[in-house]
């Protein structure tokens, strides 16, 4: 009667970690299979709002760049007799571009905590808030008035020293980068910075901007089309781009079909070893 006893207690209690261990399996399956990450995540440029496939046209063109504190500015002078104006230019600057970007800090002009520039012969100009082609005619004109004359035929540029931004978060190569060009969008961003990867969130991606009276955070779906038509679209100087990692990173579990299967089979492997243990 005993044996009958202790024989009934084992089959329930094997029957009953059974079912336990069955419940488990279930549960893990679906964490598993609710890990994958969507593909409406993946793909960039989606066109949400709309049935059709037309390309959407950014509605108008990016407002220029107004120079900010610390920003460096290069500018070049021209006129017949360059000679006359060799002071506002760096020795050498004809092999400027081969120097990089350390030859551009030293021989550029530096927007200090005014908001000023120290120019040769003219002295301290405030540039704060004005687009570069505003520099331009500000500075014609000041060495019109005070050092040239019509018939020098003064010509001046200014451009920003490179267009710097910082991609941190979950991309591919994280860290400052400078590219030598007046403007780019933020998908050229994100690929000069390496990517993003499965694992990193492209419907919120941060862009961190300063402002004069601060920094502002903005946020980017890049899976859909109608990004382009954001003022934010296109990166400033200065911007820090920040990707998320998705919740399934968080999770340690696969982001890709064939990863969330290899899990499953593993726990399926390991459910039915304790299965096969109990039965004996």
């Amino acid at each position: 009667m005993i044996l009958i006893v202790i024989g009934y207690i084992c089959e329930v209690t094997r029957d009953y970690i059974m079912n336990k261990v069955l419940f488990i399996f279930i549960i893990l399956v679906g964490v598993l299979i609710s890990s994958c990450v969507p593909h409406k995540k993946i793909v960039y440029l989606q066109n949400k709002s709309a049935a059709t496939d037309s390309i959407q046209m950014v509605k108008e063109s990016p407002k220029p760049y107004r120079v900010q504190i610390n920003d460096i500015l290069n500018i070049r002078v021209k006129a017949l007799d360059q000679k006359s104006v060799s002071i506002f230019n760096p020795i050498g600057e004809d092999v400027l571009s081969a120097s990089g970007e350390e030859r551009a800090y030293f021989d550029g002009f530096t927007v200090d905590v005014h908001g000023q520039i120290r120019v040769p012969a003219l002295g301290k100009i405030s540039v704060l808030g004005y687009t570069t082609e505003e520099i331009e005619n500000m500075l014609e004109k000041k060495l019109l008035e005070q050092e040239f004359k019509e018939t020098a035929n003064i010509f001046v540029t200014v451009k920003l020293s490179g267009l710097r931004y910082t991609a941190t978060g979950e991309i591919g190569s994280p860290g400052t980068q400078v590219v030598y060009q007046q403007r780019m969008n933020i998908y050229e961003a994100i690929a000069n910075a390496g990517e993003i990867p499965t694992t990193g969130d492209k419907t919120d991606v941060q862009i961190i901007r300063q402002y004069p009276t601060g920094q502002k955070i903005h946020h980017l779906d890049l899976t859909d089309r109608n990004v382009m038509n954001s003022p934010y679209y296109y990166i400033q100087p200065n911007d820090m781009i920040y990707v998320k990692p998705i919740k399934q990173k968080t999770w340690g579990t696969g982001t890709t079909g064939r990863e969330s299967l290899t899990a499953i089979f593993s726990v399926l492997s390991v459910v039915t070893t304790i299965i096969l243990l109990i039965n004996r």
